[in-house]
């Protein structure tokens, strides 16, 4: 009796651990939509950073006032239809100012994180993957910087620098680094023991292709959860630098200088600083609530 053999199908490869780690674009629009549209304290949280974001990008479509030009006989205007945010001491409009300081103050927040998420990340995947003394001399400085109070450190480093927005973000970038280094040294340790990992390390696989390839895509995402944490208080820091006069010279807009230049109006035109004063508020507690509702969520899956 003859027959024929049949070669059985190879079995199938085990699915890559890391895929399970990564959200896939389907559920991060399903998870983004529930959140969004089932809670209303985040759906305005999204509207007020888009707001923002149109400030900073396209200031033209809220408001046509020129930011810096002021007309002297409308010199401390209450907040009107005309006006939204009143007139300052020269008879800038207010509201024009907040809009136009948005794109100086955005872009030393945005300055600030990219610093401190790639700095961090660095950092803490060395310190973490080599181990031994490599690791201990990366973390003794990372908890010297820990040691030293954020506002004298950015104090101290923006005095170094000079006065500017991109010297502030400087200054509140290299502040957040310890904390991006210390969350991205322990994912490291934790991914370091995934079998994928240890397999490609005795195939003999180098490290300059374990870190790029294996260990940083899993162990990313807590660190951009922390970055989407830290907006809020970065862009807090950012304007605290300002308002104590280390950002842009004035006449620039800047959201903290707005702030600081009210302070001597208080009492008559309480406008100059309450308002700008809410605006920077706003801004950082939606950044927090939608941050903290999608950790949560990706904390859940």
């Amino acid at each position: 009796m003859t027959g024929t053999l049949t070669k059985a199908p190879p079995p199938p490869l085990p699915a890559d651990p890391r895929r399970r780690l990564l959200p896939t674009a389907s559920g991060v629009r399903s998870g983004v939509r529930a959140v969004v549209l089932g809670r209303p304290g985040v759906t305005l949280s999204v509207l007020v950073l888009l707001t923002v974001l149109g400030w900073a990008f396209v200031p033209e479509w809220f408001t046509g006032r020129d930011p810096l030009t002021g007309v002297a006989a409308d010199r401390f205007l209450a907040p009107s239809g005309d006006h939204p945010f009143g007139t300052d001491q020269l008879g800038r409009d207010v509201y024009a100012r907040v809009v136009h300081g948005a794109s100086l103050s955005l872009r030393a927040t945005v300055i600030a994180i990219v610093i401190a998420l790639a700095a961090g990340t660095v950092l803490g995947l060395v310190a973490g993957f080599f181990g031994r003394w490599v690791d201990a001399v990366i973390m003794r400085a990372v908890e010297v910087m820990m040691s030293v109070p954020p506002v004298l450190l950015s104090l101290t480093i923006v005095t170094a620098l000079g006065f500017g927005t991109t010297e502030v973000a400087i200054a509140v970038g290299v502040t957040s680094v310890a904390g991006f280094a210390r969350v991205m040294r322990a994912e490291v340790l934790r991914v370091r023991t995934a079998v994928y990992v240890e397999a490609a390390i005795l195939c003999g696989a180098r490290w300059w292709r374990i870190l790029p390839r294996y260990i940083l895509p899993a162990a990313i995402g807590p660190v951009l959860a922390l970055a989407a944490l830290d907006f809020g208080l970065v862009v807090l820091a950012v304007a605290g630098l300002s308002f104590l006069g280390y950002g842009e010279p004035p006449p620039a807009p800047e959201w903290g200088a707005l702030v600081a230049d009210g302070r001597t109006y208080l009492a008559t035109a309480w406008w100059l600083t309450t308002l700008p004063g809410l605006a920077v508020t706003a801004v950082v507690l939606a950044a927090n609530r939608l941050s903290r509702v999608l950790e949560s969520e990706r904390s859940a899956r």
